[in-house]
């Protein structure tokens, strides 16, 4: 049988990033491991399924994972991993060199240095393949496919973590406003997603007495030990100061241009140009998306939620690096987005 290069550099591709999973836990330092060992010792700290915590403290235990060695669940859960990208595809050109499959290429070893751990991320993970793998082929129709996505979104917002209700709700926003008529609707729309996560801040603030980010930035103060925090220019206790602040966090996050301050730390620089490169081919896959039209279109349906993830990622970043390992776990969707065009025409 035949292997193409494409298929050969994706094994390529996983071995290395299966080797990085085995030696990550002798190589990394301890404080890497701080959030793994508070989820495997959940009966000192959590009760119950609600939360992000408790919930995955609850998979492991269930799972059984909780029992074995880091190393091992790591040689478990990369392997999952790296199978559900496979069965969403593998595209034609991966043997090419591209900024995209370079992209790829490093979020594979991302997966196995930040996913592989016991992690919330690696639940994160296979909760939106599930989403992927709706659109990708088209199980549903597409209206049935956006109801339940934004179920699925809810019901994790429920158990596991709350703001991907936010997530739902901009996500239906952006759709909605694609049906009003804008000179530049890739740019408009992220600007409306933007105003729309403001406005909800706003109104949460007249109902709680404070905006979303006093209670997501209030987490800042317990990582003393990190130089890549995230701190707003205005407190966030008024209302100017709550929409700058998710602006800055928007683009802290997304267009990282202040972390060039950091010229003495290759690897925060290492994020900003990669995360730079990232939006900027996500930016330009989404216009493309666009341009072949708003109704029925599955991947743009996916590209509002990835970009309203990536909108709400802005309040609840702590830091650069937290930034960093919760984008490895929206791998499904940005590698399927990436390389969507390869998926099509073979499918086709």
């Amino acid at each position: 049988m035949k292997v193409s290069k494409s298929h050969f550099l994706f094994f390529l591709f996983f071995l290395f990033g299966l080797i990085i999973t085995f030696l990550a836990y002798q190589v990394l330092p301890e404080r890497f491991f701080r959030d793994a060992e508070t989820i495997l010792n959940r009966n000192n700290y959590f009760k119950g399924f609600m939360g992000s915590y408790p919930f995955t403290a609850s998979f492991y235990k269930l799972t059984g994972l909780a029992k074995l060695d880091f190393v091992f669940i790591g040689l478990i859960q990369y392997p999952i991993m790296i199978y559900l990208l496979y069965k969403v595809g593998v595209p034609k050109d991966l043997y090419k060199l591209k900024l995209k499959n370079f992209i790829i290429f490093s979020l594979f070893i991302m997966l196995a240095i930040y996913v592989s751990v016991p992690s919330k991320e690696f639940i994160n993970f296979l909760y939106l393949y599930i989403i992927v793998y709706m659109i990708k082929n088209k199980i549903f129709s597409y209206f049935k496919t956006i109801i339940y996505t934004i179920i699925l979104l809810l019901f994790f917002s429920y158990f596991f973590r709350e703001y991907y209700a936010i997530v739902a709700i901009i996500s239906i926003g952006m759709y909605l406003a694609s049906f009003i008529k804008f000179n530049n609707y890739k740019t408009t729309s992220i600007v409306f997603g933007i105003t729309l996560l403001i406005g909800i801040s706003l109104s949460y603030g007249i109902i709680k007495g404070q905006y979303i980010s006093n209670e997501t930035r209030a987490y800042v103060t317990s990582l003393a030990d990190s130089n890549t925090i995230i701190t707003p220019p205005l407190q966030t206790n008024t209302w100017y100061g709550e929409s700058i602040s998710i602006l800055y966090g928007f683009f802290s996050v997304n267009l990282p241009l202040n972390g060039l301050k950091y010229i003495l730390s290759p690897h925060i620089l290492f994020f900003v140009f990669w995360q730079l490169t990232v939006f900027f081919l996500l930016i330009k896959t989404y216009g493309r998306v666009i341009n072949e039209g708003k109704r029925n279109n599955y991947e743009l349906w996916l590209f509002y939620i990835l970009f309203s993830y990536f909108i709400v990622q802005g309040v609840f970043e702590p830091d650069l690096g937290s930034a960093l390992r919760h984008k490895a776990s929206v791998f499904p969707i940005i590698y399927y987005l990436l390389n969507y065009e390869s998926f099509r025409k073979k499918a086709e």
